[in-house]
């Protein structure tokens, strides 16, 4: 004997999202950045970004790099990032602002210390059309880093290159328009 019992409201609503989010085009992007970190002296950060996005929410996974300047007792900070990402889901004449928060690992050097641990970093910023699919970003974030790290918490600015593209699912083409 089967019992198929009745629809909910709750199975409802999940089958129109699920509907709906495979009917919108996902938007991912990747960015290339050079940038400051000023804490606790200015020294340059280089490093990359995959982001991936449905309408306003997005996930991107970042790494950066920022050398040590021994002189200023500044530390080296490597960092993995996975961020969630609030986005407006289309620019503004040419400008799409962002918030975005997350979570990953660090790696602090400087001489004889090393510290390795968890941290997590909100900010935003706003991404500029300049051709097509190419555009300009720019970001700050702050990063709370461990209790073992010599200076948290850790502020970044940066600028870079960021190309937009539309990721298309298996069988689908996308839109035309």
């Amino acid at each position: 004997m089967y019992y198929y019992g009745r629809m909910t409201l709750r199975s409802l609503f999940v089958a129109a999202a699920l509907l709906v989010i495979a009917a919108v085009p996902a938007r991912a992007d990747i960015t290339a950045f050079i940038g400051a970190n000023t804490t606790p002296a200015n020294r340059q950060v280089r490093g990359a970004a995959l982001g991936f996005g449905v309408l306003l929410v997005g996930v991107e996974l970042e790494y950066s790099y920022t050398p040590d300047d021994v002189t200023a007792i500044a530390p080296s900070l490597k960092t993995g990032m996975g961020n969630v990402v609030l986005q407006t889901p289309v620019a503004f004449m040419g400008f799409q602002p962002y918030v975005t928060a997350g979570a990953g690992v660090y790696q602090e050097e400087l001489g004889t210390h090393s510290d390795t641990s968890v941290g997590f970093n909100t900010g935003g910023g706003v991404k500029i059309s300049l051709a097509g699919p190419i555009r300009v970003r720019v970001d700050y974030r702050v990063f709370k880093l461990g209790s073992g790290a010599l200076n948290t918490p850790a502020h970044r600015f940066y600028a870079g290159l960021n190309l937009n593209f539309l990721a298309t699912c298996p069988g689908r083409t996308p839109a035309r328009g």
